[in-house]
């Protein structure tokens, strides 16, 4: 069983470095292009279940994936919910916070990094139940927590996990323990 990790297309957002959590943006032009690209990379998979963020990028990305209609809108894949840190790049959260890491202390008004790891641990029970593959839709802060996680490491450990926009990841196992098969694979030209 493998678990298909994939960050949604690109946004003015993730462009800019803003924190996106509960703003429900677009694609981009790139960004759909790049979702685009997925149809061709997961057209052979067989998804026992397939979970989405209720965001619209995420739902975008998902459609343009060509396995919309399998697709299940799961809340707990939403993004980290930056409170007062919404819409703000780290530079400007950190003029406020001096050496603020989102995965050591959340955001005011947020959440806090064991709230985002008990969302994901849902997910990861959801996923390991099922007989087959799995897809999860959603974002870079939630994914990171959901990576970490899924190797039993605390949520703060999603700062270990790089993961860029319009990406594809697959966790799985290895002789019975939780591995990580490709992290943040670059979906094409």
């Amino acid at each position: 069983m493998n678990t298909f990790v994939i960050r949604h297309g690109e946004t003015a957002w993730s462009l800019s470095g803003q924190h996106t959590g509960t703003t429900d943006i677009p694609l981009t032009d790139n960004g759909r292009q790049s979702a685009e690209r997925l149809r061709s990379v997961l057209a052979g998979e067989v998804f026992a279940l397939v979970l989405v963020s209720p965001m619209r990028r995420a739902r975008e990305t998902c459609e343009l994936a060509g396995i919309g209609r399998q697709a299940v809108i799961d809340p707990d894949l939403m993004e980290w919910n930056y409170g007062e840190y919404e819409g703000l790049t780290p530079e400007q959260i950190r003029a406020k916070a001096p050496g603020w890491l989102i995965f050591r202390d959340g955001c005011p008004g947020g959440e806090a990094p064991a709230q985002v790891g008990a969302r994901v641990d849902r997910v990861i029970a959801r996923s390991r139940a099922m007989e087959g593959d799995v897809a999860l839709f959603a974002h870079g802060h939630v994914l990171r927590v959901l990576a970490a996680r899924w190797l039993g490491l605390p949520p703060e450990a999603g700062q270990h996990f790089l993961l860029g926009t319009g990406t594809l990841s697959v966790l799985g196992e290895y002789r019975g323990v939780p591995a990580v098969r490709v992290w943040n694979g670059p979906l094409g030209a």
